[in-house]
């Protein structure tokens, strides 16, 4: 993060960090469309100039749930801390970071998610961390897992450290 905010506490741990708008607004939208497009299927005529198999019924409801798969894939993404290191969870990747392996915890204007500097150069993104709906929670969310990091995830789930 470029700019330094307020110091943020060390969260106790466990914790995960996800974009809980987002995932709402997705699985919410996943949904409707699977009750939607099962709606149409049942009242599609059997009979008359234009007739709809089970075939084509079954069409619409695999359609619908190709989108409700689809939403629940984007809404995957989560980072969950612990006292043995971070775990990050981005859309179709699962990666396991011991503590030593994180140097710095990146969110800069602009940015669509954070980003995790790595011991071997690389960075890892972190989509689970979010400005675009909510930029005060995403900073909140990186503020905190960037002062797990430089506490080295020290604090243990019962609060000691």
């Amino acid at each position: 993060m470029t700019a330094p905010g307020p110091r943020q506490a060390v969260p106790a741990l466990p914790v995960t960090f996800r974009p809980t708008v987002t995932r709402a607004v997705l699985l919410t939208i996943g949904v409707a469309v699977l009750l939607a497009l099962t709606l149409v299927a049942v009242l599609l005529p059997q009979e008359g100039a234009v007739s709809w198999g089970w075939g084509d019924r079954s069409a619409f409801i695999g359609c619908g749930l190709l989108v409700l798969a689809g939403t629940v894939l984007l809404s995957r993404p989560r980072v969950t801390a612990d006292r043995d290191g971070v775990t990050v969870v981005n859309l179709t990747t699962t990666r396991r970071l011991a503590w030593a392996q994180v140097l710095r915890v990146t969110l800069r204007p602009g940015d669509p998610w954070a980003g995790l500097d790595l011991a071997d150069g690389t960075t890892l993104p972190v989509m689970a961390i979010q400005p675009g709906v909510s930029r005060a929670r995403a900073l909140s969310d990186a503020r905190a897992l960037r002062a797990l990091v430089e506490s080295g995830g020290a604090r243990e789930a019962s609060g000691q450290g």
